[in-house]
């Protein structure tokens, strides 16, 4: 039965021959009618290079080098026209914006309000009349029934400020304040 198979395998094989000869016909025909119009690439104009000049500056991804100098901010002052005190040393809540405030409590010493006014950091502080607090020279004016109310000093763009009356209340949490 093996030896069946294989002459079987074996004369189906030989049946099998390579006629290619009308495919080499048609090819060698297309070849010839055929032309190729291939399109040249497109000259490239070469642009001058780009010469960086601004090597010996200080880069911008870098902090600046503290000069000692300091920052100045520089006013045009103008006749009858408010200003705050930029020679006030700071104190600890003017790091903070008036939306990172909230006041936590209000306690009377010595016959002198005071607020407990937390940051948004967490961070504790105590403060009373006088005091001032936020970014734009807040003052405070009045402490009652747990509201804290300041003037802040608002620039205007012209060399001037602007007062403006805010609160800071004891409901509110840091970033809800009535402002």
């Amino acid at each position: 039965m093996k030896h069946i198979k294989i002459v079987l395998a074996t004369a189906l094989l030989s049946g099998c021959e390579a006629k290619v000869d009308d495919l080499q016909v048609f090819i060698a025909e297309t070849k010839q009618t055929t032309t190729v119009n291939i399109e040249p690439y497109p000259e490239f104009n070469s642009k001058p290079t780009f010469i960086y000049s601004a090597d010996t500056l200080r880069s911008p991804f870098q902090r600046p080098r503290n000069t000692g100098a300091g920052v100045e901010i520089s006013v045009a002052a103008q006749p009858n026209c408010a200003q705050p005190d930029f020679n006030r040393s700071k104190q600890p809540l003017e790091k903070f914006g008036i939306d990172a405030l909230s006041v936590t409590g209000v306690f009377q010493s010595n016959g002198k309000k005071w607020a407990l006014i937390q940051s948004n950091t967490g961070s504790l502080f105590k403060a009373t009349i006088g005091d001032y607090l936020g970014l734009f020279f807040g003052k405070i004016d009045s402490i009652q029934n747990g509201t804290v109310s300041f003037t802040e000093m608002l620039p205007d763009g012209a060399g001037c400020w602007q007062k403006k009356q805010a609160t800071l209340t004891m409901l509110s949490k840091a970033g809800e304040n009535n402002v």
